[in-house]
């Protein structure tokens, strides 16, 4: 069947901050632009999960009105507070001994998806086509390898891959430059990153997994405003991560942990960690006769200005944290997100004006990007994620120097070597670790925990989640690392079942929170995520 063709000026795949800001700043540059984005979400903000602290520094440029009018940005920080737990204790770091970019004066916290709603609501006012609901499943290239747009996935395909009565072929769009704004792990941005040899001159990207819970908290618990993070237990020195619990408004906290996905034994489970972090004496009070509303996770890019990639191609660019932009020592990256969308979009309408057919290579926005702030901060923070190669007390120390003393001008760039699947030691070499059963009061397991991130699939659908060579999952994962994606993730997806009394994984894809972990820790490098009909996976409200 035949492929409807849709064209545009720009088209922009994702509707995070990213790509939300560069459609409304090439609308203001230009009526003329026509501008279309697709959002693989239900709605602008369904997949959607952060912390969230926003730094409003891009915002108050593309938007200076933005306090004028009703936006969720309504809390601000009152207090930064941050913590080194053992696994009884807490000591509380001194304010005056955090560097700058752990101070949040001036900054909100938020929901993020709420954030990505209202934004959407600008750019639908100025003339943005909004089209959420629609996976983009393919690339598609013009002549001399030039990308022209994208093509969504079929809808109304069965397990088998054959048309149901519901079936509806997916579409083509065309843009004369298209921006991938797909978030972490993008699904069609790995894929232009292997194209066009992207990273050829950059460090191999290094992740962490973000778990995130949003509870209701009693009044007397609630500090709206208050901003606290912690290192240490229930994490080992090894392991690089941390927590966040920040306060909203209407009695809610967002509750979140991450863990470093270069971890080494197979055995450790950043669900788990999580669950074990809520149980510190320190911790614990916040949730007494508090409620659980809601649950996810997202793998984000740790690797900072190390592993930014090329990020433009013929035909378009790399935006946002598909590119990787997240400032790991501030643990914030929508404002560098945003930015990045807002100067790929003025070298956009740069280009059109000088040639209105859209072949001009988009060599003005790396360029713009090196001479903003989003590179001087990326810059500065450079080295913080790889001193903790040194532990996480040797990593504290020498990146707590750096920013602090030497405010991030240390002659040195460390670098990234290895990717994170390769860093698993063997599990006969690895110490088990034993979890607590959860009690459904403070601690959740993985099925309750995916239950309220409101997972949604059609199950007569081709799976999303493949195996590049079949068999590894046994002779490499099982065999050498006991399974570790039984563990790494964080909504059950995969289980080992016997099968004739042989071992079997097996793939529960309706589970899905797209997350990405699965592609990027699979030690065997197997296991794919594909992008499933469009609607599908998590439909988180204020995550």
């Amino acid at each position: 069947m035949t492929q409807e063709i849709m064209s545009y000026d720009v088209l922009i795949v994702g509707a995070g901050p990213a790509g939300l800001a560069a459609a409304i700043k090439l609308r203001q540059l230009s009526n003329t632009i026509s501008v279309c984005i697709i959002e693989k979400g239900s709605e602008v903000g369904a997949h959607i999960v952060s912390g969230a602290v926003i730094e409003p520094r891009a915002l108050n440029e593309l938007l200076p009105d933005w306090q004028q009018q009703a936006s969720p940005l309504k809390v601000r920080v009152t207090e930064d507070r941050f913590l080194f737990l053992s696994k009884d204790k807490a000591w509380t770091v001194p304010n005056f001994m955090l560097p700058s970019t752990m101070k949040n004066h001036g900054n909100y916290v938020v929901s993020l998806g709420l954030v990505c709603k209202w934004l959407a609501e600008h750019a639908i006012a100025l003339g943005v086509e909004i089209y959420p609901g629609f996976s983009a499943s393919k690339i598609v290239f013009g002549d001399e390898s030039q990308v022209i747009g994208v093509a969504t996935g079929d809808m109304g395909v069965d397990k088998k891959g054959e048309p149901k009565t519901t079936f509806t072929p997916g579409v083509e769009l065309h843009a004369k430059y298209t921006l991938f704004a797909e978030g972490c792990r993008g699904y069609l941005s790995e894929q232009l990153l292997k194209q066009f040899g992207l990273r050829q001159d950059c460090d191999p990207q290094t992740y962490g997994l973000g778990i995130k819970e949003l509870w209701q908290v009693k009044a007397g618990h609630h500090r709206p405003g208050l901003v606290q993070h912690s290192a240490g237990w229930p994490l080992k020195n090894d392991v690089y991560g941390g927590s966040f619990i920040y306060h909203l408004d209407q009695q809610k906290v967002s509750v979140g942990f991450v863990v470093g996905l270069d971890y080494r034994n197979p055995y450790l489970d950043p669900f788990m960690e999580m669950q074990r972090f809520k149980t510190h004496p320190a911790i614990a009070p916040l949730f007494k006769g508090a409620k659980r509303l809601a649950y996810g996770a997202r793998a984000l890019n740790e690797g900072g200005l190390q592993s930014i990639p090329k990020l433009i191609f013929q035909g378009g660019a790399l935006i946002g944290c598909a590119a990787g932009f997240l400032n790991v020592a501030k643990i914030k990256g929508s404002h560098n997100a945003m930015k990045s969308g807002m100067l790929a979009a003025e070298a956009i309408a740069d280009a059109l004006e000088k040639n209105n057919e859209g072949k001009i290579l988009l060599e003005n926005y790396p360029r713009l990007l090196e001479q903003s702030w989003v590179y001087d901060e990326l810059k500065v923070s450079r080295n913080f994620r790889s001193y903790f190669r040194y532990g996480l007390w040797g990593g504290t120390v020498l990146g707590g120097l750096d920013l602090k003393l030497f405010k991030g001008k240390l002659p040195w760039t460390l670098h990234h070597t290895r990717k994170d699947r390769n860093t698993l030691i063997p599990a006969k070499s690895a110490e088990p670790i034993v979890y607590s059963k959860a009690d459904g009061v403070l601690t959740f397991d993985k099925m309750s925990s995916v239950y309220l991130a409101n997972t949604q699939y059609d199950e007569n659908q081709p799976c999303h989640l493949k195996l590049r060579s079949i068999g590894k999952e046994l002779t490499v994962n099982y065999a050498q690392y006991a399974s570790p994606e039984q563990r790494y993730c964080p909504a059950g997806v995969y289980e080992i079942t016997q099968v004739d009394n042989k071992p079997s994984l097996q793939i529960n894809a309706a589970n899905c929170v797209h997350c990405k972990t699965c592609d990027i820790k699979d030690p065997a490098d197997s296991i794919r995520w594909t992008t499933p009909e469009g609607g599908s996976g998590p439909n988180y409200s204020e995550m």
